[in-house]
C-alpha cells in the first residue's frame, strides 16, 4: 500500500497555485475550474483519495464512460474546454482571410503560449520550441546535431523504437554506429532501475568515438524513472551531448526542466499535459541552439533563435494556442497533487492483484519505491500472454491497455526483457474503473481467455 512517506519522498514540490497563461485567450470554463481547484489547499497526498475532488476534475473531460482507457501513456484526451478553445481558434482561421488570421493574428499569440510553457515547466521562453510531438522534438536533435562516419551514439535497449530507428537511418545513410546496451529490468515490485548501475553502464560504453547519448527520463516500457540528471552530468564531464526523452515524464513526474541539468529535451504535450493531439515541446539550452540544425530549413539570421525549429510551413495555429488552456488546468490541479492521484490509482490495482487469490501469478515489472516510478506500471501474469490478453480485455470488457513484449526475432543482447500489460490511468479515471479492470483480470486468471 502506498504510504504518505513514499509519496512525499517522490514528489519534489507541493501543489502550485492556478496561474493563468500570459497572452492566451482563456476559455471561461478553464478559469472557473482553475479557481475551484485553487480553493482546495489540501496537501497532495491527502487529496489523492478525495473522490469528490477528483470527480470535479473528471467532469472537465468529455470521454465515453462505456469504455475504460488505461493507455493514457499512449495519448490522453483533452478536457472539453481545451477542445473548445482549439475549435474556436480553428473557426476563426477559416472565417477571416486565412493569411491574415493565421499569420497576423493567431501566430503572434503563440508567444503567450511559449511564455506559459516556460512558467509551468521552467527554462527560458527563448529556449522552448513548440512542436507536434516528442518524436519531432527528439528527431530535430538526433538529425540536427552533426555526426560523421564512424561516430558512435549511445543508448539503451529500453529507449523508444522511433528514436532507435532515427539513429539506425543515420547509420545506413551516413555510416555512424549505434551502440545499445541492456540495463537491469526491475523484476518485481521491489526492483528498481538502480541509478548508480545505470550510470556505470553508460560510462562503461563511452569510447573516444562517442559523440551523443540518448536517455529516457521515464521508460515507456514500464514507467521506471531513469537517473537523467546524473547521466547529463556524465555527458558534460566527457563533452558528450545527452538527449533527454521526456515524453512520459513532463506533467507526470513533478519536476521542472532545469532540475535535470540537461541541454536538450523533447516531450509530448498530448500525454500528461492534456494539450491538443499533435502538440509537443523542444527544449534547447540557449547557448546550444546554434549547434543544432532544424529539420526544415531556416534562414541564417535564425541560427540562434529557438523559433527556427518551428519553420514547418503552413500549419494550424489552433493546436498551439490551446496548449495554454491545458496548462491552466494542469497548474490548477498542481503537479504534486496530480502525481499523488496517479500513484494512488496505480497502487489501487497493484495492491489488489498482488494480494488476491492469484497473487502467485502476478509479477509487477515496475518499482513502487519512492522516486522510481509514477502512475505508469507494467504487470505480468503467468500463463497469460500479453498480446492475447490485451485483445481479450478490449474485445470482451472494453478496457484499453497496451501489451509490452520483446519482438520474437530480437537478438538476446538487444532484448529489454520486460513483458506484460502496461497500465496507465489518468486524473479522470475512477476507482470503479480500476475495479472493473481488476475483476476482468481476475476472471482471466481463474478461467482463462480462450
Amino acid at each position: 500500500m502506498t504510504t504518505r512517506r513514499r509519496f512525499l519522498a517522490a514528489a519534489s514540490t507541493l501543489a502550485g497555485s492556478a496561474t493563468l497563461a500570459p497572452g492566451a485567450l482563456l476559455h471561461p470554463r478553464a478559469i472557473d475550474i482553475a479557481r475551484e481547484l485553487k480553493k482546495d489547499r489540501t496537501q497532495p497526498w491527502d487529496a489523492a483519495g478525495n473522490e469528490s475532488f477528483w470527480a470535479g476534475v473528471a467532469r472537465a473531460f468529455t470521454i465515453d464512460r462505456s469504455v475504460i482507457n488505461l493507455n493514457n501513456g499512449g495519448v490522453s484526451p483533452s478536457p472539453g474546454f481545451v477542445q473548445e478553445a482549439m475549435k474556436r481558434h480553428l473557426d476563426f482561421s477559416n472565417t477571416a482571410p486565412p493569411p491574415y488570421a493565421l499569420w497576423q493574428v493567431l501566430e503572434p499569440q503563440k508567444e503567450g503560449t511559449r511564455l506559459a510553457l516556460a512558467q509551468t515547466f521552467g527554462g527560458g521562453a527563448e529556449e522552448l520550441a513548440i512542436t507536434r510531438n516528442a518524436s519531432e522534438s527528439l528527431q530535430t536533435l538526433q538529425q540536427g546535431l552533426p555526426l560523421a562516419a564512424g561516430d558512435e551514439v549511445l543508448t539503451t535497449t529500453a529507449d523508444y523504437p522511433r528514436m532507435i530507428n532515427t539513429f539506425k537511418q543515420r547509420e545506413r545513410r551516413e555510416g555512424i554506429r549505434l551502440v545499445r546496451f541492456q540495463i537491469p529490468a526491475p523484476g518485481d515490485g521491489r526492483g528498481v532501475y538502480d541509478p548508480g548501475e545505470v550510470v556505470r553502464r553508460f560510462e562503461a560504453h563511452i569510447t573516444p568515438r562517442t559523440r551523443m547519448m540518448l536517455c529516457s527520463h521515464v521508460v515507456f516500457l514500464n514507467g521506471g524513472v531513469m537517473p537523467v540528471k546524473e547521466i547529463c552530468a556524465l555527458g558534460r564531464r566527457h563533452g558528450i551531448p545527452v538527449l533527454v526523452d521526456a515524453a512520459h515524464s513532463l506533467a507526470h513526474i513533478d519536476f521542472r526542466i532545469p532540475d535535470l541539468g540537461c541541454d536538450y529535451l523533447g516531450s509530448s504535450l498530448h500525454k500528461w499535459t492534456f494539450a491538443p493531439h499533435g502538440t509537443g515541446l523542444l527544449y534547447v539550452r540557449r547557448e546550444r541552439i546554434g549547434d543544432v540544425w532544424p529539420l526544415m530549413a531556416a534562414t541564417e539570421a535564425q541560427d540562434t533563435d529557438i523559433r527556427k525549429f518551428e519553420e514547418i510551413g503552413t500549419h494550424p495555429a489552433a493546436n498551439h494556442l490551446a496548449i495554454a488552456e491545458a496548462l491552466t488546468f494542469h497548474e490548477g490541479i498542481g503537479g504534486a497533487r496530480k502525481l499523488a492521484r496517479m500513484v494512488y490509482l496505480r497502487d489501487m490495482w497493484a495492491d489488489r492483484l498482488t494480494s488476491g487469490p492469484h497473487a502467485g501469478r502476478v509479477r509487477l515489472r515496475t518499482s513502487r519505491e519512492a522516486g522510481h516510478a509514477g502512475g505508469i506500471a507494467t504487470v505480468e501474469f503467468d500463463g497469460l500472454d500479453p498480446g492475447p490478453l490485451q485483445s481479450w480485455l478490449w474485445g470482451k470488457h472494453r478496457i484499453f491497455t497496451v501489451a509490452i513484449n520483446d519482438a520474437p526475432d530480437t537478438p538476446e543482447e538487444l532484448r529489454h526483457n520486460i513483458r506484460g500489460l502496461r497500465i496507465s490511468p489518468s486524473v479522470y479515471t475512477t476507482p470503479r474503473e480500476i475495479e472493473r479492470f481488476c475483476e476482468a483480470v481476475e476472471r482471466a486468471l481463474a478461467d482463462g481467455i480462450g
